[in-house]
């Protein structure tokens, strides 16, 4: 017997969720989601106008401390956001926004004394009460990786919390190398922290110089340059990758710098200014736009209930935010596409399949080649695809990942039709990409994600999330792979006793990851085990649809620097995808995943 909802029920939430998802689309035709405020990106934007202390900003950093006071955990600590635990990293930066504040609010920060007080029991009680004992915690934490660990460091010298000699170096000098060569020079920050790379490290050097005479009359005479080419990687909206915590560290360091900046700083600060919210808070990023827009667009397209013309409208916004010249940022070729349409986004792996798997079946060739080809360039040696740039396999968040490599290879599994001339291409890619993701399955059949975690699981990892993402691809091409029935099995077997789905097994299930996996067995349900966990995770989303518990989002993404954020429209669009493929009867055709 199938377990599940009534057929009256589910469409009954199915039509509730389409609703609500059509409603949060814009007059222009695309969505624009809602990141969840961050106490990260709070934190350091009072520190960056504490630090410029321009008075105008005053009651900006009275409201932005209020809201760090409000959101303070139990345990004294501050965590991502208002529903993550509590951080080492997170609680320094806002002990030292708090500090900082003092200067342009006089002082008058009501609870703050308090605040601070069971800030630093939280801190010692996680880290040590001495600077050297905090500072070696923050290292261990981050390991090589300076990306995040120095510009936290950076923000707790300027508060008075560190001393300026425990700070680091960095290599700001390299900055004025041409960008092809950052691949092969070991750079101690990933790919996309370039800004903070200069800012940082230019003030530290100013503070604290480096012991060696000859690295200190190689930077002397390339500061000019390197701001220069600081200045040419910002964008319109002053925002560098639209980042609340990034444009924030480079604006403190500017200010701090106190000279030869130019209209660097002021322009940080008018996006400081701009991306404020109303209860003083700041998000971790302006929006995801493009990829809301992409995922949105095809949970609609799967269940047939968006117009064609409106429809195709959303199609033709997506088309025009491709990137058609070289990016100043990461110097990447034309063809990408950027999580925003704002000017602060960066072409990257994720978005551009996201978007190709939105166009490709709709006859605009030359949009999809430049796409096909864009991704194509990017793969990396090892068969995966990267983020942002090809060849940096060092750190994190610049290497080959098995999400980005499974949406990708969806992107070209629908693309490569399109595209005469590129089949050979196209095949060795995929064969290279599928290679990749059977070396990087674990042993329990789980692929692990890049971009995505969850707080409650073992090493916050999201094994549900990445092997429903993984499960796609093989869905379109390869469904009786090994890998692929494995995978199967144990997104099965993950399944809670609630017909919900955690990050990991026997973690509390949430919306989102209940809608992922369902969408990615739907594929496999002729199985009657699988057809069973498909009507069980169906069950749990209209339960929730039904309480309205649905419409808050969990905290299951990772920013940058493994930065946690929460995303209202991913319980939106998935749990829309999700219904629309429980809503059907039998297994789906392969080109069904390209909706997904």
């Amino acid at each position: 017997m199938t377990l599940g909802p009534s057929r009256e029920r589910l469409q009954a939430a199915l039509g509730e969720a389409v609703e609500r998802l059509l409603a949060t689309r814009n007059e222009q035709g695309f969505w624009e989601g809602r990141l969840s405020s961050s106490a990260v990106a709070t934190a350091t934007a009072v520190s960056a106008l504490s630090v410029a202390g321009q008075e105008e900003d005053r009651p900006l950093v009275e409201g932005g401390v209020a809201w760090l006071l409000r959101t303070q955990n139990q345990d004294g600590g501050w965590g991502d956001t208002p529903d993550s635990p509590s951080n080492l990293a997170t609680t320094l930066l806002a002990v030292s926004g708090l500090r900082l504040a003092e200067g342009l609010t006089r002082g008058k920060l009501a609870g703050k004394e308090q605040a601070t007080a069971r800030a630093e029991a939280y801190l010692t009680a996680v880290a040590g009460g001495t600077e050297q004992e905090r500072i070696a915690a923050l290292q261990a934490a981050y390991g090589e990786d300076r990306t995040f660990a120095v510009p936290i460091l950076l923000n707790c010298a300027l508060a008075g919390l560190v001393s300026w000699r425990a700070l680091p170096g960095l290599p700001f000098e390299l900055a004025v190398l041409p960008g092809s060569w950052y691949r092969f020079l070991r750079l101690p920050v990933v790919s996309y922290a370039l800004p903070a790379l200069i800012a940082v490290g230019l003030v530290i050097h100013q503070r604290n110089p480096s012991g060696n005479p000859l690295v200190r009359l190689v930077r002397g005479p390339v500061v000019g340059r390197v701001l220069r080419r600081l200045a040419g990687l910002q964008p319109e909206s002053g925002g560098f990758l639209e980042a609340t915590p990034l444009t924030a560290f480079v604006a403190m360091s500017l200010a701090a710098y106190g000279r030869r900046a130019g209209s660097l700083l002021p322009r940080c600060l008018s996006f400081l200014r701009a991306s404020v919210r109303e209860d003083g808070s700041w998000p971790i990023d302006s929006n995801l736009s493009i990829w809301v827009t992409a995922g949105a667009l095809r949970a609609l397209e799967a269940c047939g209930h968006l117009p064609e013309e409106e429809t195709e409208r959303t199609r033709r916004w997506l088309e025009q935010r491709q990137y058609r010249r070289v990016h100043p940022f990461t110097s990447a070729a034309p063809g990408g596409w950027g999580w925003t349409h704002l000017p602060g986004a960066v072409p990257d792996a994720d978005d551009t399949a996201g978007a190709l798997l939105c166009l490709a079946q709709t006859g605009r060739t030359e949009t999809v080649r430049a796409g096909v080809g864009w991704l194509l360039a990017l793969q990396n040696a090892d068969g995966g695809w990267p983020t942002f740039c090809r060849g940096w396999g060092r750190l994190p968040f610049d290497r080959s990942c098995p999400d980005l490599t499974a949406h990708a290879v969806r992107a070209l599994l629908a693309s490569r039709l399109r595209v005469p001339g590129l089949g050979r291409r196209i095949e060795r890619a995929l064969e290279r990409g599928f290679a990749y993701l059977a070396r990087n399955q674990r042993e329990d059949g789980a692929w692990v994600p890049l971009w995505f975690g969850n707080q409650h699981a073992p090493r916050q990892e999201n094994p549900v999330l990445g092997t429903a993402r993984v499960l796609l691809a093989y869905a379109a091409s390869q469904p009786d792979a090994s890998e692929a029935l494995r995978g199967v099995e144990f997104l099965a077997h993950a399944q809670n006793a609630d017909g919900g789905w955690g990050g990991a097994n026997s973690v509390v299930s949430s919306v989102e990851e209940t809608a992922q996996a369902v969408v990615a067995l739907a594929h496999w349900r002729q199985q009657q085990r699988v057809e069973e966990a498909v009507g069980r995770g169906a069950e749990y989303l209209v339960g929730r649809v039904e309480d309205g518990t649905w419409l808050r989002p969990a905290p299951i993404g990772l920013y940058f620097a493994r930065l946690w954020y929460a995303e209202e429209m991913y319980p939106l669009s998935w749990t829309v995808a999700a219904l629309a493929r429980a809503a059907q009867t039998e297994p789906f055709g392969r080109a069904s995943v390209y909706l997904a």
